[in-house]
């Protein structure tokens, strides 16, 4: 029965679920690894001694723990598999990818906000010495006592990591493409149409965005994910993609 739930996975979603499933188990078995992996392949902010472009992409397929890995393939396996079915397995990776890239960019720029704000209130020559010494502070597992320098550190040289800016835009995908499709959740016993779904979700992380929630999520990165999302596929349904047939 596995076997055959597992040959109908579309090959896009079912390479995505395999490679962020063996990264995490990797990072999970050997302890060595997890630092190795975190500290190259998660993103870290622009100016962080520890920043590669590439890590862009490498990003979304890091995750903090198991639950943030299962919600997310979760989420992949039950509403990707229907638009990469819907798009085409090359379109689908194609905009799996570049909600993911998004979303990684939206959250770099918030942080620049930030980091802007911070380094306007505190001396330059603090913050020439948090750039010159705070990476390895965080590396050792200390930070700064003063809390705007703690912060400051912590914007520029803590990685984000994860795949949910890029399921976000498949979940925005899902509404645009299947509006009145009903969703059921857990613990609701009536569905409830995707696209009322999909805007209370956005609604949520634009809230928890603005309103500073020190919870540890990138709540801008998954507005990211949705916004770039919605951009591709207003393109796209201007373009008369998949011959002008849409799932309304």
């Amino acid at each position: 029965m596995f076997r055959n739930l597992f040959s109908n996975i579309p090959p896009v979603v079912k390479n995505l679920l395999i490679l962020n499933v063996i990264i995490w188990l990797a990072m999970g078995i050997v302890p060595s690894l997890d630092h190795t992996l975190n500290k190259y392949l998660a993103l870290y902010y622009f100016s962080s001694p520890a920043f590669q472009p590439l890590q862009l992409f490498t990003y979304m397929f890091m995750h903090g723990n198991f639950m943030h890995l299962f919600f997310n393939m979760f989420a992949l396996l039950m509403f990707g598999r229907t638009i990469e079915l819907a798009m085409g397995s090359a379109r689908f990776l194609f905009y799996y990818v570049t909600c993911g890239i998004c979303a990684g960019l939206v959250q770099m720029a918030v942080f620049a906000i930030y980091i802007h704000n911070l380094e306007g209130v505190l001396p330059p020559d603090v913050c020439q010495q948090v750039a010159l010494d705070g990476w390895s502070l965080i590396q050792r597992g200390y930070n700064y006592s003063d809390p705007d320098c703690a912060m400051l550190n912590a914007l520029i040289n803590t990685p984000m990591v994860g795949a949910s800016g890029a399921i976000y835009g498949v979940l925005l995908a899902f509404g645009f493409l299947f509006p009145n499709v009903p969703v059921y959740m857990f613990f609701i016993p009536v569905g409830i149409k995707a696209k009322w779904l999909i805007i209370g979700y956005f609604c949520l992380e634009f809230f928890y965005g603005i309103s500073g929630s020190a919870d540890g999520v990138a709540h801008f990165a998954h507005l990211g994910g949705m916004i770039f999302g919605f951009l591709m596929l207003l393109y796209w349904k201007k373009k008369g993609v998949f011959n002008n047939r849409w799932f309304f």
